[in-house]
């Protein structure tokens, strides 16, 4: 009995480092970084195609103007851009700030939304009324690059290139809070993504931020989900589509310094995540190579990482009848647990622990993914969000 329950007690802790640490070791080992992911790319002499460039914004008079300027104030034809912005029943001054710009950019157009209708809606509406055929969905506060857009459309010159993501760069006026977490945690993220893409051309989920796609192939996102981004990414390697990561189509995105801030935008991450997991299941298998392997290890493992840290404790509890390392190892969990509860205890004392931080950083968010499973679980009423409060 003893050694069934070590046996699972080692695979929930194994299952845990694949995910975070053997599998980002694998990639970075085994993946030659200089390798060109596509040769075949459109120079800036070449006659590029027109681009329709997609926005949902709700409440966003504090980046928008930022942002409109930021598309517009770029190396790719300005002719060729069309920018279809939905505005979710903003209630601020969101639309009168658009408007007030598209009489310097007749390119813009504002489709008002009477009633509150979520991103998902809104980008669904805004494809079918776009007929470039490369779409850029964004972010209302993802703030472009002059080179941005075409760094990213430059890859479509292959037409096996179905999709590239951006190189989203994490920003904050200060590293309060769990700014420092976020900012370090996407970078690494980024770098694991562009090493898929030089290997598989697979990216595991472009982020949502910014991304370009073949209008053939975008997805409709079905009603009540989250996670939008990775629905249509899945899409895309389903249909045997490459999905490359461009780490030269840079652009910035404020960070949320605040834990309730983000634990919130976690848990409808987590949401999404499972919803994705049921829809795209199959994309698991054969799970030793490509897609799948990545598939698993990148994403499936990394939010079951609740389950496992709970599977753990409760085995090790068990074991700890057998062995006083189990007891050990027990007591290290519970303080592990409550890591966040130290992290914020010490803050308020004015101390701040490096060590410390980041592993409250990471049980906090393991228990927003639990509890977006719980939500999975319980039924979804409604996709409908509230943005995560700007720092701009």
């Amino acid at each position: 009995m003893f050694y069934i329950l070590f046996i699972l007690f080692a695979l929930s802790i194994l299952s845990i480092l694949h995910s975070y640490l053997f599998y980002p070791l694998y990639l970075f080992t085994s993946t030659k970084p200089s390798k060109l992911q596509n040769t075949l790319q459109y120079s800036g002499h070449d006659a590029l195609p027109p681009i329709a460039i997609l926005v949902a914004a709700y409440n966003e008079e504090k980046v928008i103007a930022q942002k409109i300027e930021s598309i517009f104030n770029t190396d790719y034809p300005a002719a060729k851009i069309t920018l279809y912005i939905g505005s979710d029943a903003s209630s601020d001054n969101t639309n009168t700030i658009i408007q007030s710009y598209i009489q310097q950019y007749p390119q813009i157009k504002l489709i008002e939304f009477p009633g509150r209708t979520g991103k998902s809606g809104i980008i669904n509406r805004l494809a079918e009324l776009a007929h470039e055929d490369v779409f850029i969905l964004t972010d209302a506060n993802v703030i472009f690059k002059p080179d941005t857009i075409f760094n990213l459309v430059k890859h479509f010159k292959n037409p096996e290139v179905k999709q590239v993501a951006a190189n989203i760069v994490k920003f904050s006026p200060s590293n309060d809070g769990i700014a420092e977490q976020e900012k370090n945690y996407i970078s690494i993220e980024n770098k694991l993504k562009y090493y898929e893409s030089v290997k598989w051309q697979a990216v595991m989920g472009a982020e949502g931020g910014c991304y370009a796609i073949r209008k053939e192939y975008y997805a409709p996102v079905p009603p009540k989900f989250f996670m939008d981004d990775f629905y249509i990414t899945m899409n895309v390697l389903e249909r045997k589509g490459k999905v490359l990561f461009e780490p030269d189509a840079v652009c910035n995105e404020d960070v949320p310094t605040q834990a309730d801030e983000e634990f919130k935008r976690k848990v409808r991450i987590s949401i999404g995540n499972f919803q994705n997991l049921n829809r795209y299941k199959t994309m698991l298998f054969p799970f030793w190579k490509g897609v799948g392997f990545a598939f698993l290890s990148h994403k499936v493992l990394r939010w079951c990482t609740p389950f496992f840290l709970i599977a753990a404790f409760i085995l090790c509890i068990v074991l700890s009848q057998y062995n006083m390392l189990f007891v050990i190892l027990l007591v290290g969990q519970l303080l592990l647990f409550l890591s966040p509860v130290f992290d914020k205890l010490f803050s308020t004392m004015g101390l701040r622990l490096v060590l410390l931080k980041y592993t409250g950083h990471f049980y906090l968010m393991n228990l927003a993914l639990l509890n977006g499973f719980y939500k999975y679980i319980s039924g979804i009423d409604s996709n409908i969000w509230q943005p995560t409060k700007r720092n701009t």
